[in-house]
């Protein structure tokens, strides 16, 4: 089994590759910007084919379908599309569109230019699996956070749609929506540092484990943690409630 890692370098996407290289016969591609941190990870692994690539360069999604036809004969079973950024914490009114369209560009364009090339190798390895890492803050979107969660709002519905498409050929599509989880990018230090918040921060291994399950397991979506899928049915059901609650 061949299976495509981006953001692999630290948080979710390290966890990620660290836990399939633990499942029987797969072979991993890691994707990141920081080449000497893929390379350390892929020996880690066990060996690792890595393409070190900034995601938003135009060339970014044709280096990384290159380097699965040269390494792996162009198979590709899995495709979890990690890589992210949080976006500035800042109100629409004081960052505008270029903030939004920074945000989108590597969590959501680039996610999209990276399936269209691969898309191909997938339905001629079906089945396949594509595993979105999208946020629970792309089904509740709170104030000062609005470009990142226009992001994760496209990828979810995005992913949606993808999923009815590719059925057919056998690719199943999937998402994952952590809620906080403290990595590199995410610290989390205003809730765990407190006693009372730092029980909803959850880690980057058990985001891979939802993505496995996702992915290898072919479920529809998983929330990390569990509990969390509650944000978005309150969301659909009690939306009053939901802008209170996050107003304050």
């Amino acid at each position: 089994m061949i299976a495509v890692v981006t953001g692999a370098s630290s948080g979710i996407g390290e966890a990620t590759a660290r836990r399939l290289a633990a499942e029987p016969g797969v072979r991993l591609v890691l994707v990141a910007r920081r080449e000497e941190r893929l390379r350390a990870l892929a020996e880690e692994c066990g060996g690792a084919t890595v393409v070190a690539v900034d995601l938003t360069d135009d060339d970014a999604p044709a280096r990384v379908r290159e380097a699965i036809e040269r390494e792996h004969d162009g198979r590709l079973d899995l495709l979890v599309n990690n890589a992210g950024r949080g976006g500035p914490r800042t109100t629409f009114a004081e960052a505008g569109w270029e903030g939004v369209r920074a945000t989108m560009e590597l969590n959501f364009d680039a996610q999209v230019r990276l399936t269209e090339a691969l898309l191909p190798l997938l339905r001629a390895s079906a089945p396949s699996a594509i595993v979105n890492v999208a946020s629970t803050a792309g089904r509740v979107a709170r104030a000062e956070t609005g470009s990142y969660s226009a992001s994760k709002f496209a990828l979810v519905g995005w992913s949606d749609a993808l999923h009815l498409e590719e059925k057919p050929h056998g690719v199943h599509v999937a998402l994952v929506l952590p809620g906080f989880i403290a990595t590199e990018g995410f610290p989390q230090r205003q809730l765990v540092d407190r006693r009372l918040t730092r029980w909803i921060v959850s880690t980057p291994e058990r985001g891979a484990e939802a993505i496995v399950d996702a992915g290898l397991g072919r479920k529809p979506e998983r929330y990390v943690p569990r509990a969390y899928a509650l944000a978005g049915v309150l969301r659909v059901v009690a939306p009053r409630l939901v802008r209170r609650t996050l107003g304050g």
